[in-house]
């Protein structure tokens, strides 16, 4: 049975002048085409390695070189590329935040936990025990199109507030033209998880509007200190309506199996297959 394709021959025009060069003079890369056609195979089916069709290419190329580019930074230079390109006129800047837990599949675990790790991989490699057994937690930032921005990944039992200030670090969209990256959303649509005094300084401290509701706990502490509590902070329930976009774009991901349940050892892999995704949902565009 043939594989199905997902890049199409417009996607690639305009993803293949961002793809590296060759590393050596005289050597060349396998088609990088197949290759990304391979590792998409890979997540979208949840297959093993070695279930690789033969059509996309060996296995062990596509392994290779999704763990090579995770170490380098090339997936993340690839989408911000792609973000660059869609900043005029696309990109929806009311962002959401929001995490998913991803149960870990027993073939997850095993990676060993003493020596020295892997550029950019933590210690734990993202594997924790929330409630449902081994467990990985992605969290994310979408605009208002239901697209990613960014991601970073935890342990399946870490807390959603501590993530929020790396996920809206990693917000950076590079312009076409001079200037800096833009970094800055207009507002951050969030969930109750996300109503801490720090988070809202933190959005406040950099011009950003807070569309954050207070859980009953917040409202009746602040009551009972009476005027000692201060005003509650603005919400607008309007606005809060956007929010449902980074829980669309969760779904997006999840359509591809292998991100719906996490088989990696490494969480940069892992991590590397969130941004491929993440790049093919723009290129859709």
């Amino acid at each position: 049975m043939p594989v199905q394709l997902v890049i199409t021959d417009a996607m690639w025009d305009r993803i293949e002048p961002l793809m590296p060069a060759d590393p050596v003079r005289g050597l060349r890369w396998a088609d990088h085409r197949r290759t990304l056609e391979a590792i998409a195979w890979k997540y979208r089916t949840n297959s093993p390695w070695r279930d690789l069709p033969a059509e996309p290419g060996p296995f062990q190329t596509a392994h290779k070189r999704l763990i090579r580019w995770a170490l380098d930074g090339t997936w993340e230079m690839i989408l911000a590329a792609v973000l660059s390109a869609a900043d005029a006129d696309d990109i929806d800047w009311t962002v959401s935040a929001d995490s998913t837990v991803i149960r870990a599949h027993q073939h997850a675990a095993g990676a060993r936990k003493r020596g020295p790790a892997r550029s950019g991989e933590p210690a734990d490699h993202a594997l924790g025990r929330s409630r449902g057994g081994p467990s990985t937690k992605v969290h994310l930032a979408a605009d208002g199109g239901a697209r990613p921005l960014a991601f970073t990944i935890t342990a399946g039992q870490a807390g959603d507030a501590p993530a929020f200030e790396t996920v809206m670090s990693r917000i950076r969209v590079p312009r076409t033209g001079p200037g800096r990256p833009r970094t800055r959303p207009l507002a951050v649509p969030a969930d109750r998880p996300y109503s801490s005094r720090a988070i809202r300084c933190h959005l406040r401290r950099r011009g950003i509007r807070a569309v954050i509701p207070q859980p009953s706990g917040q409202i009746g502490h602040r009551l009972r200190r009476g005027r000692h509590g201060g005003r509650p902070p603005g919400f607008d329930a309007d606005a809060y309506k956007q929010r449902n976009a980074v829980e669309r774009c969760i779904n997006r991901l999840k359509q591809w199996r292998g991100l719906a349940t996490r088989t990696d050892k490494l969480a940069i892999t892992y991590q590397a297959a969130l941004h491929l995704a993440g790049i093919l949902i723009w290129e859709r565009r």
